[in-house]
């Protein structure tokens, strides 16, 4: 137990921030189940599904995300008569509650694309929030991307990959939004992903949302359409599928109303190819410079310094005392131990030399 102390002053300690980041490649194998088989889980309640990295039966399993569907009651597509009608509406109201928040009638906000002077809204969406275990405190802005094969027909030998798209955040870094309840998102857009896509140029075009600190991407169902009626063709991939921000019609993604969500989402699972980001850590330290003076500490507190009530180093009252530095302890202002750094080996110390100790604690 240390009975001497010495109080930090204001430039004895700093404060920094560090940013770690890992790739997180997810590949369409694992996504689609060909690699680790009996790998999506599904519920009683019909509510989403939830995929694993291995069968999730297998105490070495990971989730590394879950998926569903839902849309507003604005919705083309919302209708008493449609499977899981009310679960849907109920999901797009609880993403975005969590998500986008309350207007200031207390009203939950829709999910909305803000591309220049206005705001369209994203009516019928896919949410893909992935796990804690992936993207840590946040997904790394800039970094994220999914390839998916929009081809309306599924065929085991991957034909609906012949038109593909690349979903990505491209401006994250530098243009993304903070206006939600849940942290900062940044828009998800569309560009060719090669293959026998036929996207001319290297346009961007928005279908989708990603939330940072959630994890969560939200997509529009739009990618799936075939048809243009409102004249907001974001380009064309291959000879039938086009691209739409804000469809009137839903010929691409009509499944979602005759489907359950657990369907719908399988629908797209099996059309993501792969995904890709880098996740972020973040790391606050506090470095404390524990300085000790020539006249400090130079007695040791271990009982077996003493013998016979005299100081062991010592052979003559005239002799230097002399100690050894083995442990640095710091505590709180009413002296309650809170954390002990270990040095890596003894430091002597004696009345002719001064030591500075630099202390980093990481949390």
């Amino acid at each position: 137990m240390a009975t001497t102390f010495k109080n930090f002053l204001s430039n004895d300690y700093a404060n920094t921030r560090t940013l770690l980041h890992e790739a997180i490649p997810i590949t369409g194998s694992i996504i689609s189940g060909t690699y680790s088989g009996n790998h999506v889980k599904t519920y009683g309640h019909g509510m989403f599904d939830s995929v694993y990295d291995y069968p999730y039966l297998s105490s070495s399993a990971n989730q590394i995300f879950d998926m569903t569907v839902g849309y507003s009651t604005n919705s083309h597509l919302s209708s008493s008569s449609n499977t899981q009608n009310a679960k849907k509406i109920n999901i797009y109201n609880q993403m975005a509650q969590y998500l986008v928040g309350y207007d200031t009638t207390g009203s939950i906000k829709k999910f909305t694309m803000p591309t220049g002077s206005t705001s369209v809204e994203l009516s019928e969406v896919f949410f893909v929030p992935f796990s804690r275990l992936l993207t840590k405190d946040e997904i790394k802005k800039g970094s994220f991307s999914m390839d998916i094969g929009v081809k309306p027909a599924f065929t085991e030998e991957g034909a609906m990959f012949t038109n593909r798209i690349s979903l990505t955040d491209a401006s994250g870094s530098n243009g993304y939004y903070v206006d939600s309840p849940a942290g900062e998102y940044g828009i998800l857009y569309a560009t060719g992903a090669g293959g026998a896509d036929t996207l001319y140029g290297t346009d961007k075009f928005s279908v989708g949302l990603l939330y940072y600190q959630a994890g969560v991407a939200v997509i529009t169902g739009s990618i799936f359409n075939d048809t243009d009626d409102e004249g907001i063709l974001a380009t064309s991939l291959g000879t039938s599928a086009m691209l739409l921000a804000s469809p009137a019609s839903y010929h691409g993604f009509n499944f979602l109303s005759a489907s359950t969500i657990s369907t719908c989402a399988s629908a797209l699972r099996s059309r993501i190819q792969n995904v890709s980001f880098n996740n972020t850590t973040e790391l606050n330290s506090t470095i404390y410079f524990c300085r000790i003076s020539h006249n400090d500490f130079n007695y040791s507190s271990n009982p077996t310094y003493l013998s016979a009530s005299q100081i062991r180093v010592k052979t003559s009252a005239t002799d230097t005392p002399v100690s050894y530095l083995t442990t640095v302890g710091l505590y709180s202002a009413d002296n309650e131990l809170m954390a002990v750094a270990k040095l890596s080996e003894p430091l002597r110390k004696d009345p002719t030399n001064e030591i500075t100790l630099r202390v980093r604690l990481d949390y």
